[in-house]
């Protein structure tokens, strides 16, 4: 992110160098910004096209899966919502629960959309949060009220890829992070339990 600074500066020349700076950064973050918003609108539209289609339920699952694995950095959230834990993971245990938490991170987010057909994804808008771009959307689903979905898109890779959901303030990763960790105090640390409980999880909203 460009920081705006007062200065002094000595010389039109410097002065004009920072202006020309200040221009740049403003310029690439908008871009980044508006390859956010297109890129959630694309993801959005093949999202929501698969909920409001004649497939099962199951079916549909499958079908989110497949999209959330390429536009979702699923990785670096299961890292993240283990927090100072994953350090202490062996490395049979880190991929057991990278495993589980995908089955987790496509039910949580298929949650935010709904399941049954009639649920529609509105882009509002974008902008620039530190390091990620941030894009508002509002979902509509039948017999609820509307639901702001803010999606938080990371910026660091080749490719734009979703690192958060915040629904209503409350953002989905750290959530969860908070659960895990609570979890974890309980059961002695215990990465194991942890893995077989998010298999439950799962097991339960199928």
């Amino acid at each position: 992110m460009v920081y705006r600074r007062r200065c002094l500066v000595a010389g039109l020349l410097v002065a004009s160098s920072w202006a020309g700076f200040g221009l740049f950064g403003r310029g690439a973050q908008a871009q980044a910004v508006e390859k956010a918003v297109a890129f959630v609108q694309q993801t959005g539209d093949r999202l929501t096209a698969i909920v409001n289609g004649p497939k099962s339920t199951a079916d549909k699952r499958r079908a989110l899966n497949q999209i959330l694995e390429v536009a979702v950095d699923v990785d670096g959230i299961a890292r993240f919502c283990l927090g100072r834990f994953w350090r202490s993971a062996s490395p049979d245990q880190k991929k057991r629960y990278v495993a589980a938490f995908h089955d987790v991170l496509v039910t949580n987010i298929s949650a935010k959309l709904g399941e049954y057909q009639g649920v529609k994804l509105t882009v509002q808008k974008g902008r620039q949060q530190e390091e990620e771009a941030v894009v508002t959307t509002i979902v509509e689903r039948p017999n609820n009220p509307p639901n702001a979905v803010d999606w938080v898109i990371g910026q660091a890779a080749s490719a734009p890829k979703i690192i958060d959901v915040v629904a209503e303030g409350t953002s989905l990763r750290l959530t969860q992070r908070q659960d895990y960790a609570s979890y974890l105090s309980r059961n002695n640390n215990d990465i194991d339990l942890l893995v077989t409980a998010m298999i439950q999880q799962t097991a339960k909203s199928r």
